[in-house]
């Protein structure tokens, strides 16, 4: 293979050295072949400049790369995210030629709406129109795409019907085309249109496909109907489709946002036994949701499948279950899963840190929580505003109001700005000292800022007047409170 390697490589620099000489008169019919192959190789290698440099050699003797080449370099160019170039070469070749055809106005126009650029992807459509070349299925689906996901599904709609031939039996791209657009129809919340589209479907005995399973079963889902999502399974099988994994992974998802963990895990079990391998994103969507119901055994012991099937994880879940160990009080259990972390060589980051410390300031380990902030510094990390709200939280609840000024002093040094969470906190460590004029006084500097607050301050004055017997201050509170509910609403 080495050897087979080091030979095309060669022959591919001897055509490459010696272009000027091939090209001028005999020679440039017997080498025109062995230039047009280099550069396809080139581009299809990511050598773009090295195919350019022989296509420009050609046309400068008069020898113009076929339209084959031509789109093999207009790929590269959009891959290499130079649509402008591809964009000049496609008008080069309508001014001096050869001809583009459908399949290289596709290519530029898919490069144009990867980079969102649909406007321009139309204007091709106009030009191709003015050119004499005949847009495609691929043509429109290209488009249909595009306009569904900036939301314009009727432009798209209308599109198809200008473009396409109803009569063509491509039934392959028409099952494409409506395809995406029963999707956006799910994603704008009209399942009317989508099924109607699903019928269409079905009336014209168009061959399935399990992208289209999907589409549906995704559908239902985010319509909250899991119950008819799983009515499609059973149909996927009697047209002979297995369900992939992303068929699993949508049905998962949505039980696990309906708090239906269980089912989630027993489908988990169906889905390995199917020979259906599960990926980052099924154990991800697992992993959290187990997390999210409290379940962090259960959650850790998928994270221990993901490292038997040689899968690492990726930092989010080791943070989610090291946060879930911290949050039910078994800080033990949190650090060993940091640990490990690090013997996999993931490094723990910001959030990692964060779910510790929270960890630490629940059981009111205060002091372990300061020497967890003085290992980011030392590993190269800085507090965020979180860090820096959860320090001074747990001052205020140990009374320490000192400390927790010198907690916000530093966050303004480190260029934080404290949100209502860090005043809130202040506030309530000020009341819980007994000094309510402090607090009074940096509620009302709150309200002045313009700074969003919520209902949180008001209760903790309050409550703090009443137990002072201020019930006129207390009132005060409640009627600017009550107003400005009002004005919300």
């Amino acid at each position: 293979m080495l050897k087979d390697s080091l030979e095309r490589l060669k022959t591919m620099r001897e055509n490459i050295l010696c272009t000027d000489a091939d090209l001028i008169g005999h020679n440039l019919k017997t080498n025109y072949t062995q230039h047009v192959v280099s550069i396809r190789a080139l581009c299809l290698e990511g050598k773009l400049a090295a195919g350019l440099w022989i296509w420009e050699k050609m046309i400068q003797n008069g020898a113009s790369p076929d339209v084959l080449t031509h789109n093999y370099i207009v790929n590269a160019l959009c891959k290499a995210g130079e649509i402008e170039k591809a964009d000049w070469l496609v008008r080069e070749m309508l001014y001096q030629g050869p001809t583009p055809n459908c399949a290289i106005c596709n290519t530029l126009m898919k490069g144009y709406c990867l980079i969102n650029n649909v406007d321009r992807a139309l204007d091709l459509l106009s030009t191709m129109a003015n050119c004499g070349i005949t847009p495609n299925r691929i043509t429109c689906n290209i488009l249909v795409h595009a306009l569904c996901k900036k939301g314009l599904v009727e432009n798209a709609r209308r599109l198809v019907d200008e473009i396409l031939d109803e009569r063509s039996n491509n039934e392959s791209s028409s099952l494409i085309t409506k395809t995406i657009l029963m999707d956006r129809y799910f994603k704008n919340g009209d399942l009317a249109q989508a099924l109607t589209f699903w019928e269409e479907i079905f009336q014209r005995d168009t061959q399935m496909d399990v992208v289209a399973y999907n589409v549906i079963i995704h559908g239902f889902c985010l319509t909250q109907n899991v119950t008819l999502a799983y009515k499609f399974l059973p149909e996927m099988f009697k047209s002979g489709f297995l369900p992939d994994v992303f068929t699993y992974n949508t049905l998962i998802s949505a039980l696990c946002k309906e708090g239906k963990t269980d089912e989630a895990c027993y489908l988990y079990s169906v889905m390995s036994r199917m020979g259906v391998a599960p990926d980052q994103i099924t154990y991800k969507l697992l992993i959290q949701g187990l997390c999210i119901r409290g379940d962090v055994v259960k959650a850790n012991e998928f994270l221990h499948f993901m490292l038997e099937n040689v899968v690492v994880p990726e930092p989010l879940l080791w943070n989610v279950i090291i946060d879930g160990y911290g949050r039910c009080g078994d800080i033990k259990t949190a650090f060993s899963i940091r640990d490990q972390m690090m013997e996999f060589g993931i490094l723990p980051n910001i959030f990692t840190y964060n779910a510790l410390i929270h960890a630490h300031v629940k059981e009111g380990k205060i002091v372990e929580a300061h020497i967890l902030k003085k290992e980011m510094l030392l590993n190269g990390l800085f507090p965020d505003l979180v860090t820096y709200n959860l320090l001074l939280t747990a001052a205020c609840k140990d009374g320490d109001i000192h400390s927790a000024l010198q907690i916000h002093d530093e966050m303004w040094r480190r260029g934080y700005e404290p949100d209502i969470i860090t005043y809130t906190e202040l506030i309530r460590g000020y009341c819980m000292r007994g000094k309510i004029k402090e607090a009074k006084e940096l509620f009302d500097q709150i309200q002045r800022s313009g700074l969003l607050i919520d209902h949180v301050p008001f209760l903790i004055l309050m409550k703090k007047y009443c137990k002072m017997g201020n019930l006129d201050r207390a009132f005060d509170l409640y009627q600017i409170w009550h107003g400005r509910e009002r004005e919300c609403v």
